[in-house]
């Protein structure tokens, strides 16, 4: 029987004595069709290296087991060791690393485990924690094909955002510097045990070969994408000015904006991606002339 299927979960659960962690956030998946989906969204195929983070009791392990090469699974609870190695026995080609995956160096483990050769990463997220363990893929350069990720539903459609709409800000152009985001499917509540309290979705970003705008500084890049947005009511002159990572006077920024042809009153949302990337080239020059 597939790990998926719900009188197989609880009989786990009942078995293994399991306690939920919510400080983990723990919600397993129960929806066979849904973990088809991700399998699907994920394109997993012969040949593939996959790093799952936060299997659980196997579930999502199991199915991607099947169909990759190889898969190492990275669990944060020590208590669900003994439960996974019973439950992927039968699994060869599954390795299961306990370990926080914040404090993990990925791309040292992908070297080891892949030769450093980009892998494909396929995770049901804890919501808790989306946001930094995704920025984290990108920004330590971790060797990364696509990521078919769980997540909740409005932090996906805050990936997909954009420009003047509420949900755009510093995740989507993140997310959207990186990668190509796309939402494969939405997922009820229902799916999961314990039932959270919101709705999921399955969002693939695969990977850019090269980001989709030039800048010369990706650090002074994302530091005007977040000034811009740290307080979305302020227009983008002041946003800028009062940001303590830019050092900007008013009248600098106010330069800079207009250098950049942008309207004088503009806020940070109405900027595109390549609108911000102009900005932040604009306000290096202005950095290296002070100096």
């Amino acid at each position: 029987m597939r790990l998926v299927e719900p009188e197989k979960t609880v009989e786990i659960i009942k078995k293994n004595n399991i306690s939920f962690q919510k400080r983990f956030g723990q919600n397993f998946l129960i929806d066979g069709r849904v973990l088809d989906k991700i399998i699907t969204a994920a394109e997993i195929e012969e040949g593939d290296f996959v790093l799952e983070i936060g299997p659980g009791i196997g579930t999502m392990t199991q199915a991607l087991a099947e169909k990759a090469t190889r898969v190492v699974a990275v669990e944060i609870d020590k208590n669900l060791i003994p439960v996974l190695s019973e439950n992927l026995s039968g699994c060869e080609n599954v390795e299961i690393i306990n370990a926080d995956v914040m404090k993990l160096d990925l791309t040292k483990l992908v070297l080891e485990k892949n030769g450093g050769r980009p892998v494909k990463v396929v995770a049901n997220l804890p919501y808790y924690i989306t946001t930094p363990i995704i920025m984290s893929l990108f920004e330590k350069k971790v060797p990364m094909k696509s990521a078919a990720l769980m997540v909740q539903k409005e932090v996906a459609e805050r990936m997909m955002a954009q420009p003047g709409t509420k949900t755009y800000g510093a995740l989507s152009l993140a997310v959207q510097y990186y990668s190509e985001p796309h939402i494969a499917a939405r997922v009820p509540r229902n799916c999961f045990m314990p039932r959270p309290d919101v709705d999921s979705a399955v969002i693939v970003l695969t990977s850019h070969s090269v980001p989709p705008v030039s800048v010369t500084d990706e650090d002074l890049f994302f530091n005007v994408v977040r000034a811009a947005f740290e307080k979305r009511r302020k227009t983008l002159q002041n946003a800028l000015s009062s940001s303590a990572r830019l050092k900007l006077s008013k009248q600098e920024a106010a330069d800079a904006i207009k250098k950049a042809g942008l309207p004088e009153l503009i806020r940070g949302e109405a900027l595109n991606i390549s609108q911000f990337a102009t900005l932040s080239e604009i306000i290096g020059e202005i950095s290296r002339e002070k100096k």
